[in-house]
Order: C-alpha cells, then sequence, then structure tokens
C-alpha cells in the first residue's frame, strides 16, 4: 500500500517523509521484549534502529491479539509508547468515507456513474475543470484528474511554518476552490493520480445526498454498528486524547525534530484524513469491512476492483487502488487490503488478509524523517513488518 501521507507529492518531497535519528532516542528507554524476541517484535525493533522515534503494531487473529512496541512515545520524558493508544489514521479515513458513499449506492440514492455536478453543481469549474466530466467513482479511485489541494496549505515548509499555520482552518468547499486554481492532471479516467480533493469532494457528497455531515454518517453507519468507541472525528479541535506518543517531523535535513502532535489543521480535517483511532479499532473496521460487515458482497466485489498504482507513488509493486481500498501483495502468496495514512510526523498502515489466512496489522510510526533515503528505508521496514506478521500467520 503506498505509505506517504497522503498529502500530494510536491508536499511530501518539500515538507517531510519519515522518521528522526536513531540516536536522538534516549539511552535505555527503548521498549524490549523477553531474552528471545518474537518476529514481531524484532521488526517493531528494526523500525527503532532505522530511526523512528516509537513504533507500535497491532496483530489480531483467530486465536490471539499481540501487541508490540519500540522505542519511546515522548523524547522528553522517555515514556514508553503507549498500548494501543489513540492515533492520527490520516487518509485511512477515506475507506470509512468510501463505504458510506457504496452503502447509499446499495440504498439506491445514489450511483457511482452520477457525475459531481450531479451533486456538486458548479463546484468543480475553473481552469479546466469541469465536474461535469467527472464521476462519483472516479473520485473514489483517484481517476478523476481534479487535482491536489494540499500543496497550497502549505506555504511554509518549514517547523516555523508549521507552528504557524498550522491552526488555521478551512471549510470543505474552500479545500476544493484552492485545487481549482490548477489544472485537470489528466482528463477524466486516462490515468491514476493520489488527489486528497476527490474525497473532501466525497465528504460534500454525502452531505448533499443525505442531509448530515459525512462525520455523522461515518458515526452512524460504521462505529456505533461496529462499537468503534475508540474512533472519532475530531473537527477542529487539534488536540489527540490520551493516551497518545507524540509526534515528530524532520523538516529539513540536519534540523532537530519538531514536536508536530497537535493537528496541521490546513489538512487533516475533512473526509481526506481527519479521524483519530486506535489499532484495536482499526483492525476490527478492516476485519468487519472485508468480511461483508458493512457492504453486500456485490459492493465489496466492487469497491475492490483496482487499478494499478504507479510505482513513483512509493507503493509495494504490484499494489492496486480500488475505491477507497489498497491491494498489495505478499512475499508467501496471495495478498492484503487496506489504505495507509500519514501526516506530519506520523505513518499509520493497516491490512488485512481475508480468507484461509485471517489476520488484522495495523503498524504505527510516530516520526517522518526529511531525506527520501531515510524516508524510504522505514517505509519498507513498515512493509516487511506487515508481510511478516501476515504470511506468519
Amino acid at each position: 500500500m503506498p505509505l506517504i501521507r497522503r498529502t500530494p507529492a510536491r508536499l511530501a518531497a518539500t515538507a517531510c517523509a519519515a522518521a528522526l535519528l536513531a540516536a536522538l532516542v534516549p539511552a535505555g528507554a527503548t521498549a524490549t521484549a523477553a531474552a528471545r524476541p518474537t518476529p514481531l517484535q524484532r521488526d517493531a525493533d528494526a523500525l527503532r534502529d532505522a530511526g523512528v522515534t516509537g513504533v507500535s503494531a497491532r496483530l489480531d487473529t483467530s486465536r490471539a491479539v499481540r501487541t508490540v512496541r519500540s522505542g519511546v512515545g515522548d523524547l522528553r520524558t522517555g515514556r514508553p509508547v503507549p498500548r494501543d493508544g489513540y492515533v492520527r489514521i490520516g487518509s485511512t479515513t477515506k475507506t470509512f468515507v468510501a463505504t458510506v458513499l457504496l452503502q447509499l449506492t446499495g440504498e439506491k440514492r445514489l450511483s457511482l456513474d452520477d457525475t459531481v455536478e450531479r451533486w456538486l453543481p458548479g463546484v468543480v469549474r475553473g481552469h479546466g475543470n469541469d465536474g461535469r466530466r467527472v464521476t462519483l467513482r472516479q473520485l473514489l479511485q483517484h481517476t478523476s484528474g481534479i487535482p491536489d489541494y494540499t500543496g497550497d496549505t502549505v506555504p511554509d515548509p518549514t517547523a516555523a511554518g508549521y507552528r504557524e499555520h498550522r491552526l488555521t482552518t478551512n471549510s470543505s468547499r474552500q479545500r476544493v476552490a484552492l485545487a481549482m486554481r490548477h489544472r485537470p492532471d489528466f482528463e477524466a479516467g486516462t490515468g491514476w493520480r493520489y488527489s486528497n480533493t476527490n474525497y473532501v469532494l466525497a465528504g460534500l457528497v454525502i452531505e448533499a445526498v443525505t442531509g448530515r455531515t459525512w462525520e455523522q454518517e461515518v458515526r452512524s453507519r460504521i462505529l456505533r454498528p461496529l462499537r468503534l468507541t475508540r474512533t472519532l472525528a475530531p473537527g477542529d479541535d487539534p488536540l489527540l486524547p490520551r493516551p497518545h506518543a507524540r509526534d515528530y517531523q524532520q523538516f529539513g535535513p540536519g534540523e532537530p525534530l519538531t514536536d508536530t502532535t497537535l493537528a496541521y489543521l490546513p489538512f487533516d480535517g475533512d473526509a481526506d484524513g481527519a479521524l483519530i483511532s486506535t489499532a484495536a479499532d482499526t483492525n476490527r473496521f478492516f476485519s468487519a469491512l472485508l468480511t461483508g460487515e458493512l457492504l453486500s458482497p456485490a459492493l465489496l466485489a466492487e469497491m475492490r476492483k483496482g487499478v494499478p498504482v504507479p510505482e513513483e507513488h512509493g507503493a509495494p509493486p504490484g499494489t492496486r487502488y480500488g475505491l477507497g481500498l489498497e491491494w498489495s501483495p505478499l512475499s508467501c502468496g496471495g495478498g492484503y487490503w487496506g489504505h495507509s495514512g500519514s501526516g506530519f510526523g506520523y505513518v499509520v498502515a493497516p491490512a488485512v488478509t481475508v480468507g484461509g489466512r485471517t489476520a488484522a496489522v495495523t503498524v504505527t510510526a510516530h516520526s517522518r524523517p526529511a531525506d527520501r533515503t531515510t524516508a524510504e528505508r522505514q517505509l519498507r521496514g513498515v512493509t516487511a513488518l506487515i508481510d511478516h506478521a501476515l504470511c506468519g500467520t
């Protein structure tokens, strides 16, 4: 699965990538397993050794629940990463939103082949963008060509810029308006490019169809039925509930880490990436989704129809993107479903296998570095942990 926050490539290139230097972890502060650590613990420790300040992973199978931690949850105090603490799940939010749209499709309240214009007249217009040519299916699959708004929300990609702009709020329509300043990436249906604007629009469509916000619909259709009591949409509240580990971003090579635990509201507050959750809730959601608790077999099959993700997006080779859902291959055969998310200072990666090897794992890394080489090494470590955990089941 692609493990870039799902902020655009231009933001990822100028602002961040994935963790800090291992030398900054206080001596003796890392969480250790027994004398012979489990493979899951070894993989978490390897991420710590690659420079991530704090790592947590939870693996749910039919036989057991395993949770491991490594590094520290707070560089100042040296306290450990909490067990199943709250985390920002970033673009993993998109799978919740896509699920609601598919449920509305099943209720015959909309069609995936409806145009954006039908539900949001005049919203997608300007500089060649035209909502009359873009379908809801193309929004969910990132084949719309609609440009990503998030690059316009980081006027200063530095630590000082983060602090200055992190509490700036924008409405959904303001976010779309930022995207409309740019020409389309391609004609709708002719390419693939990740764009957070697609899911801001999806959230607006949900509101147009139901008369309720996307947050309200996610809560009533997913969170309550599955009893995901520790998953929430915080709106413009930048704080994380306790317990949580602190997140850290390195904004430039050689620069110190900046505490980015407070949300960056210009892009952390909408249907493209606002939710806060825990590893337990995230595993439960994806397991329920992939085993048919939320969608009919026909709609789930529709959601799973994927298109290839370009390798330059940062995904493992062979990754495909469906309707708010990603599939990536496993080294032991088959593959896993999920949707990663990231932002300033964190990466979260949920993954689920279904069938003969049913299991769910969520990995969270609580820091990101400025240099691409270190970032790529850490992302490979996240992918390796997922592969080993799911193949080992």
